[in-house]
Order: structure tokens, then C-alpha cells, then sequence
């Protein structure tokens, strides 16, 4: 049976207070309010990143520091393939070049994948490029 309110002793009582969970291997739980939450973590794009790598390793080629794109591939150990790929970025009219590089990663969330870009730069003239760029633009 339960005890009735009045019943209890005078020392017993409700204790109230804010708790919240703490990040661990372990449950724990703090006493007080909440820490302000951080941040929004920002870092640029991948496909940016990929763009910037795109335009240097072209620039190591016409100066001649490397042979071409398969001496690139050997040296930072990629395919070959993987090497043509980053190059075909280049392709991209210059102002969509412009706006990828300025793309950033909110909390590690992607705005664009790598293969979505390069969809965009074999889409033909600058202007097809620049259709399909406002189209897949709105959706981030």
C-alpha cells in the first residue's frame, strides 16, 4: 500500500533540478543547465578541396615538374582514372569553378558529391553547365 502525503515525514521531500547527459563511453548526467551548444563546425567542400587539388596538379603538368597525369597518379598514389577525373572538374564554366571553391561542409554535411559535379561539367556547353548548376544548386 501507499503511503498518503500526509503520512510522510517532514524531511521527505521533492528535490527538483535540471540534469543532462554528458557524451561518454558512460552514461553520466550533470547537475545545472545546459552548456551553450558550439558552433556550427565549417571546413570547405570536398568538392572544393578536389577542385583546388585539380587546378594545382594541371599546374605541376604545364610547368613541368611531372611528366603528365599518370606520373601525378603514381606519385600521390592514386589511379589513373582518379587522376582523369579530378582534371575532368576542370571543365566546369569559370563561375560555377568560382562558387564550388567558395562550397563549405556545415558539420560534416556534404552540399554536393564529387560525381554530381562531374555530371555537371560533361553536360556540354557552359550554358547546359550553368542550367544544370542553377537546378542542383536549389536543392542546398
Amino acid at each position: 500500500m501507499s503511503a498518503s502525503p500526509e503520512s510522510r515525514p517532514a524531511e521527505a521531500g521533492l528535490v527538483s533540478a535540471q540534469f543532462y547527459r554528458v557524451r561518454r563511453s558512460k552514461v553520466r548526467f550533470r547537475e545545472g543547465a545546459r552548456p551553450p551548444s558550439r558552433e556550427a563546425a565549417r571546413r570547405p567542400a570536398h568538392v572544393a578541396r578536389m577542385l583546388a587539388l585539380a587546378h594545382h596538379v594541371e599546374s605541376v603538368i604545364a610547368r613541368g615538374l611531372v611528366a603528365s597525369a599518370a606520373d601525378v597518379a603514381g606519385q600521390l598514389g592514386f589511379t589513373r582514372a582518379r587522376v582523369t577525373h579530378l582534371l575532368d572538374l576542370q571543365l566546369l564554366a569559370p563561375d560555377i569553378q568560382e562558387e564550388v571553391l567558395f562550397l563549405e561542409a556545415v558539420d560534416g554535411e556534404e552540399p554536393l558529391s564529387e560525381r554530381g559535379l562531374r555530371a555537371i561539367a560533361h553536360a556540354g556547353t557552359w550554358d547546359a553547365q550553368r542550367v544544370r548548376w542553377r537546378e542542383v544548386k536549389a536543392s542546398f
